[in-house]
């Protein structure tokens, strides 16, 4: 079986890729170009045929990609579906499993089965429950996971490969202040320093891509090393890591395998353009998956809005691929409307980013200018449809609406409607 990689190479496509150049409003044998370079990947398990595959990459639109998931602290398998459902209703292209409590497999069934947008995990977790201690899993535990989740229909997966001895040792060296913050990371340094044993991921990397490569799943190269502080932003451990995953990203080209790259993490605004540039840069434009990167460390309860302002300037400057962060990031597991706060505020960030972009730029300022009109035209009704989140917008106009056409922030001395009568008297 070739996968799209190697379809698009030869100038072929399914069916289906038809329907997602249609969406991304690009030309197909344009969209199969980028494919084949490796600077689009479509995200789509062979067994999940009902799926609705999404283009991520250069001149695509900006992708948003929600987490649900259980902890060993809350396990509550019906909320993680409904968060999961509530992300897809609100515009989240791509929906995470993180679950690490509960019957994993069950859960990670029943939020594949209710959502139909492209479904990521992370398998080392899996693999890590599935021990007495993390440190007990053995080389067949790392793998197996992988293939067991493949089995399953799982679309992309998130595995921390660019981990090894160097960058371990040049952690040890480093100053940072939070060390390692990333879960799949800590788990795979844990293992490797208690066993002395190099990353079995990154060890054997061209059997990890034979798994991959036989349902067709898309690899998203995790960072182990991003940068959990402002602090620690942009130091040389960050930096080795994108050279590795830059070295892993041509070996999966060379195997067939899409791959995306993901980054940072907590990043100030000065230093977000050199990041984001740096890792398309040694991974020759490989689609970039962002957490944030959050721009401020003190937003507790708003941390969806640091991250927000962060992933708008990291578009800007070419990343494709959003990480929504909820309220709750840093404190709690996210309740269902945590997920739709999340959601809505990475989405306002990806269409600013679009307003921008090559590719999406005049689809992007229709919308905008579509909603100036209506605002023009005291049409309300347009206003809320045109809205990302037509729900609440009408809410608040409803809450206290004028005794006028106008909203009640300035009823009849509204300036639009002032201006607009001048002119029409």
């Amino acid at each position: 079986m070739e996968t799209l990689m190697e379809l698009a190479r030869n100038s072929k496509h399914p069916e289906w890729l038809k329907e997602v150049a249609r969406d991304e409003r690009v030309d197909l044998d344009f969209l199969l170009k980028l494919i084949a370079k490796g600077e689009v990947v479509v995200p789509r398990n062979i067994r999940r045929e009902n799926s609705r595959p999404k283009a991520i990459g250069r001149f695509m639109k900006t992708k948003v990609n929600a987490n649900v998931g259980t902890s060993d602290d809350y396990v509550n398998e019906g909320e993680e579906v409904k968060k999961a459902v509530i992300a897809e209703k609100y515009g989240a292209d791509a929906i995470m499993d993180l679950s690490t409590g509960g019957d994993l497999d069950r859960i990670r069934k029943k939020i594949l089965d209710a959502i139909s947008v492209p479904f990521g995990t992370v398998p080392i977790y899996q693999a890590a429950r599935s021990c007495r201690k993390v440190v007990d899993m053995d080389e067949d535990d790392f793998f197996g996971v992988v293939e067991k989740q493949a089995r399953d229909g799982v679309d992309f997966m998130t595995i921390h490969a660019g981990v090894n001895w160097n960058s371990v040792e040049r952690l040890k060296r480093s100053k940072r202040l939070l060390g390692v913050v990333s879960r799949g990371g800590a788990i795979t340094i844990g293992w490797m320093l208690h066993n002395q044993k190099e990353n079995p991921y990154y060890e054997n990397f061209d059997y990890l891509l034979e798994i991959l490569k036989e349902y067709d799943v898309t690899i998203s190269l995790g960072d182990a090393f991003r940068p959990g502080c402002i602090h620690d932003a942009s130091d040389r451990v960050k930096f080795t890591e994108f050279i590795l995953l830059g070295e892993l990203v041509e070996k999966c080209r060379e195997a067939g395998v899409q791959s995306m790259v993901e980054g940072p993490g907590h990043v100030p605004l000065d230093e977000i353009e050199t990041s984001v540039r740096a890792m398309k840069h040694v991974t020759k434009n490989a689609p970039l998956y962002l957490l944030g990167p959050l721009v401020t460390d003190i937003s507790a309860g708003y941390d969806h809005i640091s991250s927000a302002i962060g992933a708008a300037i990291a578009g800007m400057h070419g990343a494709d691929f959003i990480c929504y962060v909820t309220p709750s990031e840093h404190l709690a597991l996210p309740t269902v409307e945590d997920v739709r706060e999340g959601v809505i505020a990475a989405k306002i960030a990806a269409h600013a980013v679009d307003l921008v972009k090559d590719g999406q730029r005049e689809h992007a300022r229709k919308r905008d200018y579509e909603m100036s009109l209506a605002r023009k035209n005291l049409d309300w009704e347009k206003q809320f449809e045109l809205s990302i989140d037509p729900e609440k917008a009408r809410a608040v106009w409803e809450r206290r609406k004028s005794k006028s056409d106008a909203c009640s922030m300035c009823g009849e001395l509204c300036a639009i409607k002032i201006v607009k009568n001048a002119f029409d008297s």
